[in-house]
């Protein structure tokens, strides 16, 4: 049958390398992986080995945010893993490369590389480059900021449609350091992905050459059997979280980290996100919170950059990577622009701590994650405005029902809840546009885009779909969120409410949510569908 796809003999002698593309036209993200696709396999051919093309599924993030289809995006990570392991198990590969762009295709990719553990690398398509709106640098970010601002009246309807049809000028995933970003940041760090690879841009003239140097590499890593677990070990792990936490990067990073240490035999918990961050400033100026898009960094010197800032203090454990070099090395060889303003020295740092912090209390007794990126607020102490969903939550923004002060609950949208654990972007996208951003926080069992910053707290849990404390908060309840204490505690009679509560019934009855809200674990576990290689 191999012979019947157009394979000759000499072709069949030599190892087999699946490449997986994560290609769709439907997001600008992805729209290029194709061609990334045919360099990385011609790379396989120079290097003596024969490649077989595949590919899975994509759901963009950003143009399901706010809609149902939300939903699906998290949902789509463990089975754009699982569809990986199915095309490459049973066909029998040799080694693997995978090629991703949006949110959820790259902690996919390495699920799927740590699990299956044979030799392979995932390779980031790259960052969009920012679009221009009234002589400034514009991202989605500003996009969903802008719905914010017209519905205050700061912004017209045109002006918005022509920010719209700017934001995003052609391929690449959104580009600040928003989820994509950073996560393919941690997956460098991680050591499964080349920083060449990952730094360039989309539409970088240099992308096609890196694409077919992962294929060459991984050809290397099948004739030295050197395996993903072997790459990602806990060291390597707390890497990626220190990378996190010095870029300000998204709070997504930990659902996926956690996820993917679990795959790989690591254990990691919500603990030692927040123990690295304490000792890990800011120093990337980058957005959402910042002012530069991931491009700038790539000019003031790229992820390299950020490893010599590590290693310069001690916190860049040495250990092997795909590249062929070890991380030690890859630091020692960045080059920093001259006059580069995106990435700060370390007495120079933006905040002295990293870009999130874990809260636990009466709240969330699992744990929750707070963004703190964007914003100098260490308490907010105000009442309860409860809602069942994001959209009812975006209505009173936008209807003016939200006032200085509160402390706005979405629920029943965590990972069984929703089901998939949807992104807020919409609501605290449109808190900043109408003035409220530095006055208001916001706690849900969901989740946050990259490109959310503000006082925010999210992957509260337990879930209220999972019996969690958040299921049962009212209406002017007084909710305190201190990230001194790392507390996120409310002022009331819980334990009475418990006894009269009533379970919302399930969302779906049937068909791929149906099936996620029964195999989905929390959220402080990463919301995995199975119980990892632990």
């Amino acid at each position: 049958m191999l012979r019947a796809t157009g394979l000759t003999p000499a072709d069949l002698e030599k190892p087999l390398i699946a490449v997986v593309s994560t290609y769709s036209n439907v997001t600008p993200c992805n729209m290029h992986l194709r061609d990334l696709a045919a360099a990385v396999q011609a790379g396989v051919r120079e290097a003596g080995a024969t490649p077989i093309e595949g590919n899975t599924i994509v759901v963009s993030d950003g143009i399901s945010m706010g809609t149902p289809g939300m939903r699906a995006s998290l949902a789509s990570r463990d089975w754009i893993a699982d569809t990986i392991e199915l095309f490459v198990r049973g066909h029998s590969f040799d080694g693997v490369v995978v090629l991703t762009g949006c949110d959820k295709t790259i902690p996919a990719a390495a699920m799927a590389l740590a699990r299956m553990n044979i030799p392979g690398l995932a390779l980031y398509g790259g960052s969009i480059m920012p679009g221009r709106f009234q002589d400034r640098d514009v991202t989605i970010q500003d996009v969903f900021e802008g719905v914010g601002a017209c519905a205050a009246g700061k912004m017209t309807r045109e002006q918005l449609k022509e920010l719209e049809g700017k934001a995003c000028p052609g391929a690449g995933a959104c580009g600040g350091q928003f989820t994509a970003n950073t996560m393919a940041t941690a997956l460098a760090f991680l050591g499964i992905a080349s920083m060449d690879g990952t730094d360039l841009p989309a539409l970088h003239p240099g992308k096609p050459a890196a694409a077919e140097d992962a294929g060459r590499a991984v050809v290397a890593l099948v004739k030295e059997q050197r395996l993903p677990r072997q790459i990602m070990t806990r060291e390597a792990f707390e890497n990626a979280i220190a990378a996190v936490m010095l870029t300000g990067g998204s709070t997504n990073a930990v659902l996926h980290l956690l996820a993917i240490a679990r795959e790989a035999g690591v254990r990691l918990n919500l603990s030692d996100f927040d123990a690295i961050s304490r000792i890990t400033p800011v120093l990337a100026d980058l957005k959402p919170g910042g002012k530069y898009a991931a491009p700038d960094m790539t000019l003031a010197g790229g992820l390299r950059l950020v490893a010599q800032r590590l290693k310069g203090q001690g916190r860049l454990h040495d250990g092997l990577t795909v590249s062929g070099h070890s991380m030690h090395a890859e630091a020692d060889a960045a080059q920093e622009r001259a006059g580069q303003q995106v990435l700060r020295t370390w007495d120079q740092a933006i905040k002295p701590e990293g870009g999130i912090a874990i809260l636990k209390g009466t709240l969330a007794p699992d744990g929750a994650v707070a963004k703190l990126v964007g914003h100098d607020r260490r308490q907010h102490v105000g009442p309860a405005r409860v809602f069942d969903n994001e959209p009812d939550a975006f209505a009173a923004v936008r209807e003016g029902r939200i006032q200085a002060g509160d402390v706005i609950v979405i629920r029943h949208v965590g990972p069984a809840g929703a089901p998939g654990m949807p992104e807020m972007l919409a609501v605290t996208a449109a808190l900043v546009g109408a003035g409220l951003g530095d006055s208001v926080a916001l706690i849900t069992d969901g989740r946050f885009s990259g490109a959310t910053y503000g006082f925010m707290v999210g992957h509260v849990a337990p879930e209220a779909a999972r019996g969690g404390p958040i299921g049962l908060i009212e209406d002017g309840d007084v909710i305190t969120l201190d990230i001194d204490t790392r507390r996120l505690d409310v002022a009331a009679p819980l334990d009475q409410r418990l006894k009269r509560y009533q379970p919302k019934p399930p969302v779906e009855s049937y068909g791929v949510f149906w099936k996620y809200t029964q195999l989905v674990g929390s959220a402080s576990e990463g919301a995995m569908t199975h119980p990892g290689a632990i």
